[in-house]
């Protein structure tokens, strides 16, 4: 009989390790691309082809009003400020709409392309100087819009949601927070009476814990699906910032708190979480990203998640805003969530509407969470190092290239959350916004489908170009803090208009 030497065993149990860790990851892999009977309930019924294409010539034929439901007109004096944010081109489109005779609107945007908000004028400000924004706060009105009241609609902000790490906060909070801070210092010196902020659902959303013990049989991963409502803004003080998923809500969170904590009589403040990505804009990450992509690599074709367009935002902050002007309201002083006015769907559901109806080829790329995970951990680990140990500055290459966003935070950000307009949609006179979205995810993404196909289409209607270069509000804020001075630097305007 053969003597085993210690080496044998070590062998042996170096073997059995390897595959025990093996079976452990293909357990995590299975339960992260599961989907919670609970979440099942919730989720629209998939988008069918011949659904998708009825819906997409009934649009072609006619558009979507975006003006529908808005609150009764105002006469107001308007600024609205604009970095990266998906929402506030569609906030100032309808502002026409919802002004009185003598009407003032001015916007930060830079990306602004809808038809009414490309008639606003713009004047560049750094949003981290209090003499800057002041100074665009204090440019003249004409004397008949002068004398309007004055609303301030503020949705500035750099989005890079996958970095957690409090060594690359400092961009995040000089914009998010020390720029929110400046904005509403200026509104307020220059006599606004509403202050309506764009925050985000995603401040509500906790880290998934994906590694669960072997031992507990049957059980998913904690976080893995949320509810995201405004229960972690009443009556709980503001999580640490280990508790966010990223240094994007934790930088939100705080200037949330910053906007609605001003709030007070005659200036009345407040906050709208648009839930959970924002698409409709030239710019959104949510179906602009995968458009722009002939091979989408992703392990998030099952997730489940509420989306908002763009212009159901804005409608949103537009309810907001009448709201806020009824004496002591309710609604002062505390976060809206607002999501599409249906269920919940699918990424596979956005898919399946790129590969019926755009005319690029478009094919999705599937790829197992588990390996991704450990992947976006050993990359956080090394974006680290250089902050951790400075020698290491120049030294060591950096990620390039989409590999560079791969981090432990979104696996929190592509987990199962869903919201529900419940309490913005409430009567004004129960406390709610009176909201209701002026278009559904379906048609909101079929319609915007559309208009990529009319950008791309070749002469005559015949064949397609190739796919124009994109950017989306991740990589332009990527874009942006490479920029270094002009990083904070965000635009306002004017535009005046008289129906006399």
């Amino acid at each position: 009989m053969k003597d085993y030497t210690l080496f044998d065993w070590l062998t042996v149990s170096a073997y059995l390790a390897v595959g025990l860790l093996f079976a452990y990851l293909v357990r995590i892999n299975s339960l992260l691309k599961g989907t919670p009977e609970e979440i099942r309930k919730l989720a629209d019924s998939p988008w069918q082809p011949a659904h998708l294409k009825e819906t997409y010539e009934r649009l072609r034929a006619c558009p979507v009003d975006y003006t529908a439901n808005l609150p009764p007109k105002q006469d107001r004096r308007y600024v609205s400020s604009e970095a990266s944010s998906c929402c506030s081109s569609w906030r100032a489109a309808p502002l026409p709409r919802t002004s009185g005779s003598s009407t003032s609107a001015r916007q930060n945007a830079a990306t602004c392309r809808r038809a009414p908000a490309a008639a606003v004028d713009f004047a560049q400000a750094d949003i981290t100087s209090p003499s800057s924004v002041a100074a665009a706060f204090a440019r003249p009105w004409p004397p008949a819009a002068g004398r309007l009241p004055l609303t301030v609609f503020h949705t500035a902000a750099v989005i890079i949601p996958s970095d957690r790490s409090p060594h690359v906060y400092a961009f995040p909070e000089r914009v998010n927070v020390a720029g929110t801070r400046h904005v509403l210092e200026a509104a307020a010196c220059a006599g606004a009476d509403v202050f309506s902020c764009t925050s985000s659902a995603s401040v509500a959303i906790r880290p998934i814990e994906p590694f669960v013990a072997p031992w507990r049989l049957g059980a998913w991963p904690r976080h893995v699906w949320q509810v995201l409502d405004c229960r972690d803004f009443f009556g709980r003080p503001l999580r640490p910032h280990a508790e966010f998923f990223g240094n994007y809500p934790a930088s939100k969170a705080v200037a949330e708190r910053l906007v609605c904590a001003a709030n007070r009589r005659g200036f009345r403040t407040g906050c709208i979480r648009p839930a959970n990505g924002v698409y409709g804009s030239p710019s959104d990450n949510i179906l602009g990203d995968p458009l722009s992509r002939a091979v989408m690599p992703t392990w998030a074709t099952h997730i489940v998640q509420s989306f908002v367009h763009g212009a159901n935002v804005a409608v949103a902050h537009l309810h907001h805003e009448a709201a806020l002007l009824r004496p002591d309201s309710p609604q002062a002083g505390r976060p809206y969530v607002v999501t599409d006015p249906n269920p919940p769907i699918s990424y596979n559901h956005m898919y399946t509407a790129i590969r019926t109806l755009s005319i690029h080829p478009f094919m999705v790329l599937s790829l197992p969470p588990a390996l991704m995970l450990l992947l976006a951990h050993a990359n956080e680990w090394w974006s680290v190092l250089p902050y951790k140990f400075p020698a290491l500055k120049g030294v060591i290459p950096a990620v390039g290239g989409d590999a560079r966003y791969l981090k432990p935070g979104l696996f929190s950000i592509c987990t199962h959350l869903v919201a529900t307009n419940e309490e913005s949609s409430r009567p004004v006179s129960e406390g709610g916004l009176g909201y209701k979205g002026v278009v559904t995810t379906v048609e909101g993404m079929v319609q915007q489908i559309l208009e990529w196909n009319v950008e791309h289409a070749g002469e005559n209607g015949q064949g397609y170009i190739a796919r124009k270069a994109y950017t989306t509000s991740v990589s332009l804020a990527d874009q942006i803090q490479k920029l270094g001075a002009l990083s904070n630097t965000i635009t306002i305007s004017g535009r005046y208009t008289s129906e006399e």
